[in-house]
């Protein structure tokens, strides 16, 4: 079966994990940023305002880099926890040893 064994951890499969999930938390910061401005631009205009765009964006710039700079650094973040969960302290493989 494919999920048998987790594999020897290497240096460069270190860093692919490390950029797969930085990039992971980059797109889910993408998907948060669109969630806020497309609530803030229902709300703006239910008040019966007009929104200000930052360069075809209608969050301020201070807020666009923060959402993509925790994007990132949470990204960077999870892929270190379960890189040390999956690699270094093997949970998936010492579970499976236990079932039996």
């Amino acid at each position: 079966m494919f999920f048998n064994t987790v594999g020897k951890a290497t240096k460069l499969k270190k860093v692919v994990y490390l950029i797969a999930t930085t990039i992971l938390g980059l797109l889910l910061s993408l998907i948060a940023h669109a969630l806020i401005e497309i609530n803030y631009l229902h709300w703006v205009l239910g008040q019966g305002r007009v929104a200000k765009f930052y360069g075809g964006c209608a969050l301020p710039i201070e807020l666009q880099s923060a959402l993509w700079a925790l994007g990132a650094i949470g990204g960077f973040m999870i892929g270190n926890f379960w890189w040390r969960k999956l690699y270094v302290e093997r949970v998936w493989a010492n579970k499976k040893i236990a079932k039996k």
